[in-house]
């Protein structure tokens, strides 16, 4: 299966991203339930949440060098969304 790359990414509330895919699907992936590991904590932040960004390439999005969620993770367990 070729899961595609991350075209753009925003924060539409606290806890939910909108991404956008370079195949031109959007998802919304709610990342409440990655909020019980510790390493995705500091996501709990509202400010925090809102500076995501997409690594190079599309293969994530992350916040810090230590906080990112795959490309795979947001299409696999992302819902579509109608464009």
């Amino acid at each position: 299966m070729i899961v595609p790359k991350i075209k753009d990414v925003m924060p539409a509330d606290q806890r939910t991203l909108i991404v956008t895919f370079d195949n031109g699907k959007r998802k919304r992936y709610d990342v409440k339930k990655l909020l019980i590991k510790e390493m995705y904590s500091p996501l709990k932040d509202k400010g925090f949440f809102k500076n995501v960004k997409i690594e190079p390439g599309g293969y994530a999005v992350y916040w810090n060098d230590m906080i990112d969620i795959s490309e795979y993770e947001l299409w696999q367990n992302g819902i579509d969304i109608d464009i």
